[in-house]
């Protein structure tokens, strides 16, 4: 009897080492090969894609830690998933990001800049220069074509992209699907201007060692004094924005297309969400402020993407280097 039970022991113990060298063998970092559901990416899905991802077993999930599950449904007709292959987990990190913190830095943003701005102006104000001056041919009929053509619509997308990321606190509905089309159709018009934008202005755009003393000095535009600032054709901050509209848009055109038209895993999709709205918090900015800075700032600027009109004084205070060049032109 004592026999029968003391084989019976080791017989346990024997089971339970080999299964614990098995288990030892296998590669935890060997990634799982599941299949993954393409229709999740369907129309009526992608209200519940949104918001899932948060506590849910593919929240944290990468390419060599995917957790084993039963599977889970999203949407009424959709077919269970069982894994998701993604380059990254963005589930929880995406959730969190678009429901408590993408609209409300937008909101943020646009109220800084607004209030900012409504500062300067009551108390520095509009820089005014003689426009009764000589002018000077600053931009010619193509250029003034080109920036208005990639101008208008990517005003449009701003304005539209801001209307889609309040659209529940705007009532939703016909207006923010309209908004909606809109970005759409605008996207392609600003890709082909903004192409000829950036060949255009590309070697006028790029960075001198003077950019650097006009970033010391804001500009000049936090002085009332009429100081030659040191600038070429665009100043500092108008290259910034040049660089960030252009190459900064073209990407966010990219991902916005690629979430347009649901191109790639769920992970993918939420990595581009991301950098779409990380850059759209820089444009939403830098658009407000070159609005200012043409409309408001120095009075009677935005004449010269109207008419490629400047006046001198104006030249030769802002844009001092650029002025000089002129000069030996003449």
């Amino acid at each position: 009897m004592q026999i029968t039970k003391i084989a019976l022991i080791l017989k346990f113990f024997l089971i339970f080492s080999l299964g614990q060298i098995a288990l030892g063998n296998q590669n935890p970092k060997e990634p799982v090969d599941f299949n993954y559901n393409k229709k999740i990416y369907g129309t009526p899905q992608i209200e519940s894609i949104k918001n899932w991802g948060l506590n849910s077993p593919t929240a944290g999930v990468v390419s060599d830690s995917v957790l084993k599950m039963e599977g889970l449904s999203v949407g009424i007709h959709s077919e269970k998933i069982t894994g998701i292959a993604g380059i990254i987990g963005l589930g929880e990190a995406f959730t969190i990001l678009q429901n408590r913190f993408f609209a409300p830095i937008f909101l943020g943003i646009i109220i800084l800049v607004i209030l900012t701005f409504f500062g300067h102006y009551k108390i520095i104000g509009s820089k005014k220069f003689n426009h009764h001056s000589k002018k000077f041919k600053v931009f010619s009929k193509y250029n003034i074509l080109i920036h208005w053509g990639a101008a208008i619509p990517f005003m449009i997308i701003c304005v539209s992209g801001l209307m889609m990321i309040f659209g529940d606190k705007l009532g939703g509905g016909t207006p923010i699907r309209i908004a909606k089309n809109l970005h759409f159709l605008a996207t392609f018009i600003f890709i082909v201007f903004g192409i000829l934008m950036f060949l255009m202005w590309l070697k006028p755009a790029l960075f001198k060692l003077y950019d650097i003393k006009w970033l010391k000095i804001m500009g000049g535009y936090l002085s009332t004094s009429k100081n030659p600032v040191p600038a070429g054709k665009f100043n500092a901050g108008q290259k910034i924005w040049f660089w960030l509209s252009t190459i900064g848009g073209f990407i966010m055109a990219a991902t916005g297309l690629i979430m347009h038209y649901f191109y790639g895993d769920i992970n993918f999709l939420r990595l581009n969400a991301i950098i779409h709205n990380l850059l759209g918090f820089g444009v939403i900015a830098m658009l407000m402020t070159h609005i200012y800075m043409a409309v408001f700032a120095i009075e009677g600027a935005l004449e010269s993407i109207l008419n490629g009109n400047m006046g001198e004084e104006e030249l030769a205070i802002m844009h001092s280097f650029y002025y000089k060049e002129l000069l030996k032109k003449l």
